[in-house]
């Protein structure tokens, strides 16, 4: 089985700015001058670049444009990226920072066996494409020679859960904290195979031409690996792949937190799913100690099971060698990682270039290395007033949710005291971790791009796998502080917020109050929101997956998110291709909770007083186009597509326009109108929290 690695996580933005400790003396003139510069906000004259409002757009028939149809109508994708918008100026920002510590690493000349030698030696074997190029394919050859002696099913099993046999197979398994013990990790048990993003890439009409082009890329692959019979061959994998894909559970299904809990003994797994020899792939995994797991997509995964012993043996040979190839590409020759870029970069979201390699080295010691990276960034790049006003903000939004908790008209007092008890539970993370990953029994070794990918997949495995029996590690994070992005996790109810996330448009010290609290206030209250989203509610304060509310509140709730789901419905950014509300569902509630908390909360830091007019904008207009800003993005259309098959985000567009409508503050900001297009009446708004 697949080894992962954890956590599903609700993705959002990056980055932070350090200050030199260097420079002029106190009373030079110079110094003045840029301590006056650094005063002022990043973007624009407060925080917004107001040069991209489109006065022709009126705010309520599409306020996302009204606000960036400036910038949406000129900027030109780079050829490197599927799509780009706010977040991906941060996170070149992180890339390049990122690659200034790598080489300082590099260029200590430190001893053997220190994080700097293997981040220098990390960095500069995937760089060396020469290197790769003249080995060849020779670094697979003796996976290759291990895939041949395969004999049986049970020998198939075991190579599935090598850790350091790095492709994939029809089971993953990971470890986190028990959804329904919470002072104890698990291995989760779920399905997996499938060398398209989902199910509906093998099923859907729509992706017919991605289903051929996918066939092609696996005879090319194994074609230029030398191997035999490679368009035979390649129908076999699709046909396999295909029949797996028939019976995975589809993306809104696998959101489901009550369906995708089923404790089981070892015992009882092999009784529900008898056809998969569980005992060899456990003990090939270095599980087997194990005696219980928890079935996320229980009968897709009987139904894999069977579907395994009844594949032959040689079939799954040329599979596990496709997929060897393939989850390798970027560190065998060239060849291969074009044709795989061909496809899951152009074919699949549009890209028409590889992103540079110095590039994808960075991503390449971030995955590997990432904390021994991001120890250095935060001493670098995080200035620790960022942090104390992080704190600042996040108390603000939890005092503003606490007040509407009480004022909620659909949920009884019973209810409301669980949901103040978790909110006061929630535990926030700012910035970087208390304590840092200890690479030292990671080696990495000069010249061996391949190997390395190989050690560090199961170094990661197997630090996974030692929290098991231990006791819950609260300091743990699942991002890396140069990551853009953020989280909330379920089961351990806490809000997570790297470090490389507090930088304009999301967070800027000297931008306007209304600004930072459209931005990184919505964000913050984005992530709280996932804890009372139609998954997220499901957890208590503990972060043990219970049913805390009386069965009225639970229908009340849903009777709301369906009217929400309705509008989310409508939405089709491509003709045939609409959003699915119900995998787009908590995303759509955290960003409407998450504004909505938000501006409570802005409204509170103002202590009954008004906002200042700017320029002709209203404190309450300056938040909502905060939050417009915040989501600027163009996208090419095969990324879209991708997005609204497999993304729980809706696209950006609606995460604007999706919200905004349903909040009456919005309308009387900008003086909405029956007739405008985004105009819904006041009682088919929805609000939630």
């Amino acid at each position: 089985m697949t080894r992962l690695l954890l956590c599903g996580v609700a993705a959002l933005a990056l980055a932070a700015c350090g200050q030199d400790k260097t420079g002029p003396a106190p009373d030079d003139p110079a110094r003045a001058d840029a301590e006056t510069a650094a005063a002022k906000p990043e973007l624009g004259a407060w925080g917004i670049e107001t040069q991209y409002i489109d006065e022709s757009v009126e705010p309520g028939d599409d306020f996302y444009r009204h606000v960036n149809a400036g910038w949406l109508d000129t900027f030109q994708i780079p050829d490197e990226f599927s799509s780009y918008g706010s977040f991906t100026v941060l996170f070149e920002r992180s890339e390049e920072r990122v690659k200034k510590i790598i080489e300082d690493a590099a260029a200590a000349n430190a001893p053997a066996g220190s994080p700097e030698q293997k981040i220098g030696d990390l960095y500069a074997a995937f760089l060396d494409v020469a290197a790769i190029d003249a080995k060849g394919f020779e670094p697979v050859a003796a996976d290759f020679a291990y895939i041949d002696g395969l004999a049986t099913h049970e020998d198939v099993a075991r190579a599935f859960s090598r850790p350091d046999l790095v492709a994939r197979s029809p089971f993953a398994a990971f470890v986190d904290v028990d959804s329904k013990q919470t002072d104890r990790y698990i291995v989760y048990l779920t399905q997996s195979g499938l060398g398209m993003p989902n199910r509906d890439y093998y099923l859907d009409e729509k992706f017919a031409d991605k289903r051929a082009q996918y066939r092609d890329y696996i005879e090319q692959a194994l074609t230029l690996a030398g191997i035999e019979n490679a368009a035979e061959k390649a129908e076999a994998i699709y046909a396999l792949e295909h029949r797996m894909a028939e019976v995975h559970w589809e993306p809104a299904k696998r959101r489901n937190r009550d369906l995708t809990y089923n404790l089981k003994t070892r015992a009882e797994l092999k009784a529900f799913a008898p056809d998969a020899p569980w005992d060899a792939m456990f003990e090939a995994a270095g599980l087997g100690g194990q005696d219980e797991v928890v079935v996320r997509e229980d009968d897709a995964i009987a139904n894999l099971a069977k579907i395994f012993a009844e594949t032959p043996v040689e079939t799954w040979r040329a599979y596990l060698k496709f997929h060897v190839l393939n989850a390798n590409a970027a560190v065998l020759p060239s060849a291969l990682d074009e044709a795989n870029f061909a496809f899951y970069g152009t074919a699949l979201r549009g890209t028409p270039k590889q992103r540079e390699r110095w590039k994808r080295a960075v991503a390449a010691v971030n995955d590997a290395m990432g904390e021994a990276v991001g120890r250095i960034y935060v001493e670098k790049y995080f200035p620790p007033d960022s942090k104390a006003q992080m704190e600042e903000l996040v108390a603000n939004l939890r005092r503003a949710l606490d007040e509407r908790l009480d004022t909620l008209p659909w949920m009884s007092d019973a209810t409301k005291a669980e949901a103040h008890r978790k909110l006061e539970k929630f535990t926030p993370k700012i910035g970087y971790p208390e304590k840092w990953r200890d690479y030292s029994d990671l080696a990495i070794a000069p010249g061996d791009a391949y190997g390395n990918n190989k050690r560090a997949s199961a170094f990661a495995w197997n630090y996974a796998i030692s929290r098991l029996g231990g006791p819950v590690d609260r300091t743990e994070w699942f991002m890396t502080p140069q990551t853009v992005n953020a989280y909330y996790s379920p089961n351990r109810n806490e809000i997570v917020f790297p470090a490389a996330i507090l930088q304009a448009p999301f967070f800027d010290p000297h931008a306007d109050p209304a600004v930072n609290y459209g931005g990184i206030g919505a964000v913050i209250g984005h992530e709280i929101g996932h804890g009372f989203d139609d998954q997220g509610r499901k957890s208590d304060g503990d972060g043990v997956l219970r049913d805390w509310w009386t069965p009225e509140d639970a229908a009340n709730f849903q009777k709301l998110a369906d009217r929400l789901g309705a509008q989310y419905a409508e939405y089709e950014p491509i003709p045939g291709f609409k959003v699915n509300p119900e995998l787009t569902m908590g995303e759509n509630i955290g960003d409407l909770g998450g504004l909505s908390m938000a501006y409570h909360a802005y409204k509170l830091s103002l202590g009954g007083k008004e906002a200042p007019v700017i320029d002709g904008f209203t404190g309450d207009q300056r938040f909502f186009m905060a939050w417009a800003q915040v989501w600027k993005r163009v996208v090419r259309e095969e990324q879209l597509k991708n997005q609204i098959a497999s993304d729980p985000h809706s696209p950006a567009r609606y995460r604007v326009n999706g919200v905004v409508r349903n909040m009456d503050a919005w309308y009387e900001a900008f003086d909405v109108q029956p007739g405008d297009s985004l105009y819904l009446p006041p009682e088919e708004r929805v609000q939630i929290w």
